[in-house]
C-alpha cells in the first residue's frame, strides 16, 4: 500500500469520527487510562513518597519500551508502516528537544502533584489553551482572531478564583503546575510541527519511542547529580517499584492510545473531548482522594473548564492559519 493510499484511508476514517465504534472504544480506554495514570501518579508520590525524578523516570522508561513493543506487534493500534528507514538530517536533535520537554513536563507534574490536590492540577492543567495561543504564536507564528483571544478570559478569571480559594494550595505545587503547562503545551505545538512536516513527517510511534529514549537519557545525568543514595533505595523496595512501573504502564496506555484516537478524530474534536476528560479527572480525583472543595474553588474549576469549551467553540467560528503554512522561525523546527 502506498502512502497515498494510506492518506485517503486516514482521510476516509477520520469522516466517521466517534460514529465508529473502534474510536469508541479507543475513546473509553483514553479516558480510562488517563485516570489511572492521574490516581496512581498522585499515588506513588504522596503516600509511596516516591521522589518525582524517579517516578518521572519510569513513565518515560515504560514509554520507551511500549512503544517498541507496539511497534513490532502493532496490537491494531496503527495503519501503515511506523518505522521510516530514512532519517530527518534533524532528526536526534529535534528528538533532543522534544524529549528534553517530555522531561520536564513529567518532573514538574510530578512536583505539583507532591504539594498539591490532583483536582487543583488538573485544573491549572485545562488551562492549556491560553498558555497554548501565546506559544503557537511565538513558535510557529499562528495568528489568533480578537474572538478566540477574548474566550480566553474565563479561563483566566476562573483560575484566578480557584487559586486564590484553594484550601491545598502550595505556592512550588503551582508554579511546578504552570511550568507544566507550558512545558506540555510546547511539547504540543513542536509534536504538530514533526507530524505535519513538508521534507518529513515523523509518525507517532517514531515521536513516542525516540523521544521517550532521548528523555531518559537527559534524565540519568540530572538523577545522579540529585538524588542521594537514599532516594535511590526507593528502588530497592518491591512496592515502590511495582508502583512506578505500574504508573509508567498506565501512563504510556494513555499516551499511545490518544496518538491512535487521533486517527480517527479532528483536531477540534480532539480538544473538545480532552476539555471534557480533564473535567471528569478534577472531580474523579475529588471523590478518590477526599479533596475538600471550597464553593468559590468549585465556581472557579467550572468556570475554567466551561471557558475551554468557549474558546474550541470561537476557533471553529474563526478564520485562523494554519501553523503548517507559516515556516518556523527556528532552525532548530527546521524538520
Amino acid at each position: 500500500m502506498s502512502s497515498n493510499d494510506i492518506e485517503k484511508l486516514d482521510t476516509s476514517s477520520r469522516k466517521d469520527g466517534l460514529r465508529n465504534p473502534r474510536a469508541v472504544l479507543l475513546l473509553v480506554l483514553w479516558y480510562i487510562f488517563s485516570g489511572c495514570t492521574l490516581i496512581m501518579n498522585k499515588y506513588v508520590l504522596t503516600y509511596m513518597g516516591v521522589h518525582p525524578i524517579l517516578s518521572a523516570m519510569g513513565q518515560v522508561f515504560m514509554c520507551f519500551f511500549g512503544g517498541i513493543f507496539i511497534g513490532q506487534f502493532s496490537c491494531g493500534l496503527f495503519r501503515g508502516n511506523q518505522f521510516k528507514t530514512i532519517r530527518s538530517k534533524n532528526f536526534y536533535r529535534s528528538m533532543l528537544f522534544l524529549g528534553s520537554l517530555r522531561f520536564l513536563t513529567l518532573l514538574t507534574g510530578s512536583l505539583s502533584l507532591s504539594y498539591v490536590a490532583a483536582s487543583f492540577t488538573e485544573t491549572i492543567k485545562s488551562s492549556a489553551p491560553m498558555f497554548t495561543v501565546f506559544i503557537s504564536r511565538f513558535l510557529t507564528g499562528e495568528y489568533t482572531s480578537p474572538l478566540v483571544i477574548a474566550s480566553l478570559l474565563p479561563i483566566m478569571s476562573g483560575l484566578a478564583l480557584c487559586s486564590a480559594t484553594e484550601l491545598s494550595f502550595n505556592s512550588v505545587g503551582f508554579v511546578a503546575a504552570i511550568i507544566t503547562n507550558i512545558s506540555e503545551c510546547c511539547q504540543n505545538v513542536f509534536s504538530k510541527l514533526l507530524l505535519n512536516g513538508e521534507r518529513y513527517r515523523y509518525t507517532p510511534l517514531e515521536i513516542q519511542i525516540f523521544s521517550s529514549l532521548m528523555s531518559y537519557l537527559v534524565q540519568l545525568p540530572v538523577a545522579f547529580l540529585f538524588l542521594d543514595s537514599i532516594t535511590w533505595g526507593q528502588l530497592s523496595s518491591f512496592g515502590a517499584l511495582f508502583g512506578i512501573l505500574l504508573n509508567g504502564f498506565f501512563f504510556q496506555s494513555q499516551s499511545v492510545i490518544e496518538y491512535a484516537l487521533l486517527e480517527y478524530i479532528s483536531p477540534v474534536t480532539h480538544s473538545v473531548i480532552n476539555t471534557l476528560k480533564r473535567a471528569l479527572l478534577i472531580w474523579l480525583s475529588v471523590l478518590f482522594f477526599g479533596n475538600e472543595v471550597t464553593f468559590l474553588s468549585g465556581i472557579g474549576t467550572s468556570i475554567v473548564v466551561l471557558g475551554v469549551f468557549g474558546y474550541n467553540k470561537a476557533k471553529q467560528i474563526v478564520d485562523i492559519r494554519q501553523p503548517s503554512d507559516i515556516k518556523p522561525p527556528s532552525a532548530l523546527l527546521s524538520v
